[in-house]
């Protein structure tokens, strides 16, 4: 018996400057695990890309551009959870270099509450 699964994620940028992003996503049944929450593969999707954009700075991200932040290490500490709503995450440098930055992206849910703690390293591709 062959299971199929299928999902879709999408989020809207609402702040973006040179030391912060802040990003909002629906929970719909795209981003849904089989148990009916939100996959911890597309909160930390969110999470990086997110931190991504707060690296690449004010360029807009192009296949193939030269200084793209590839991701080099990611920690993320799940703390919650939800099942409906929207979900914001705030992306902030804990570095800002020249060749590698460290971004913490805090994913918060309803009520403000702490859903997830992501830490992302990034080096500028060449």
């Amino acid at each position: 018996m062959a299971d199929t699964y299928h999902g879709s994620i999408e989020f809207s940028v609402l702040e973006r400057g040179p030391d912060r992003v802040v990003s909002e996503m629906p929970v719909g049944s795209g981003i849904r695990n089989p148990f009916g929450l939100v996959h911890a593969g597309a909160m930390l999707w969110f999470a990086d890309v997110t931190a991504t954009l707060l690296v690449i700075g004010d360029s807009e991200p192009t296949e193939g551009m030269k200084g793209f932040p590839l991701a080099i290490n990611l920690a993320a500490n799940f703390i919650g959870n939800q099942r409906d709503g929207r979900l914001t995450a705030v992306a902030t440098f804990v570095k800002k270099g020249r060749t590698v930055s460290v971004v913490r992206t805090e994913v918060r849910g309803v009520d403000n509450r702490l859903i997830a703690d992501v830490t992302t390293s990034h080096v500028l591709s060449r």
